[in-house]
């Protein structure tokens, strides 16, 4: 371009460009990389265990958006939104598919290398993710027995209690149905929303309708499709997370006292919506 010159391999700073940010926000202080770059403290001197501090913290970090999306999206649906209810979960199927590409760098290391830092874990475990339980919760898989794990921290103990108690967004999605004129059954509608999700027949026909005439209501049959790719990359990244565990430690129990593999794996029969699975019999027959 006219007027630039590039001397030595190296691009000129433009006039334009802050340098002092002595009285101004910089991208580090917006960011507060003090405290994210600092809260990274292996415990070892082996190389391997920053890779691992850092992918745990950085699914912390994705949970925690997800969790913020997820409870956005369950108001919008409360509210009778729908389309931006299901631009939240758009995000939300992205954040998965970005944390189940994450497990192929956690991988990369070896169960030799592993085995040499595992031991000063002691019992904690990826199993007393609070965010990964919160989502969960939010999803429609209750079990008030996983709120014993955080006695010892009431935050988080008090964020798990709150999302037992408030309905799923399964079950805001039935109760916008509802207000739309579908036949949901008043059981469903007044179920103790405590309790984790079970399959509940009578819906089945209820989504049977939806997909044998998409285009009478085209939001509510993206939403259900939607629900179904959500739960896709969940059961994904549940799957790769259970290839990774039993690539470094095999049939080893995982630190926090689970069984590992053999508890991972029962994880992926577990369902949020059964019934937009089950409807899949009934349709093109």
């Amino acid at each position: 371009m006219p007027g630039v010159s590039i001397e030595h391999g190296q691009r000129p700073l433009e006039s334009g460009v802050r340098t002092d940010f002595r009285d101004a926000m910089s991208y580090g202080s917006y960011l507060r990389l003090d405290l994210v770059l600092g809260a990274q403290q292996p415990l070892s001197s082996h190389h391997d265990e920053l890779l691992f501090i850092v992918q745990h913290q950085t699914s912390e970090l994705w949970l925690k958006l997800m969790l913020h999306e997820l409870r956005s999206a369950r108001e919008l649906l409360d509210a009778d939104q729908l389309s931006w209810s299901l631009k939240r979960l758009a995000r939300v199927k992205r954040i998965l598919e970005t944390m189940t590409e994450q497990w192929a760098v956690l991988a990369t290391m070896t169960p030799s290398e592993y085995g040499e830092f595992r031991t000063i874990l002691g019992p904690s475990s990826g199993f007393q993710s609070h965010q990964y339980r919160a989502v969960e919760f939010l999803l429609g898989n209750k079990n008030a027995d996983m709120l014993t794990v955080f006695e010892s921290d009431p935050p988080a103990w008090e964020t798990l209690h709150t999302l037992l108690e408030e309905p799923s967004l399964y079950d805001a999605f039935l109760r916008m149905l509802a207000r739309r004129g579908y036949p949901i059954p008043k059981p469903v509608l007044d179920r103790d929303v405590r309790k984790a999700w079970v399959e509940e027949p009578e819906l089945i026909g209820v989504f049977e309708s939806v997909y044998d005439d998409p285009a009478a209501a085209w939001d509510v049959y993206e939403a259900c499709e939607d629900l179904v790719d959500l739960e896709d990359a969940f059961q994904f990244w549940r799957f790769r997370h259970l290839k990774t565990v039993q690539r470094m430690i095999g049939t080893q129990p995982g630190t926090g006292g689970s069984s590992g593999v053999p508890f991972l794996r029962r994880a992926l029969d577990l369902t949020f919506f059964p019934e937009l699975y089950s409807v899949r019999a009934r349709i093109g027959g």
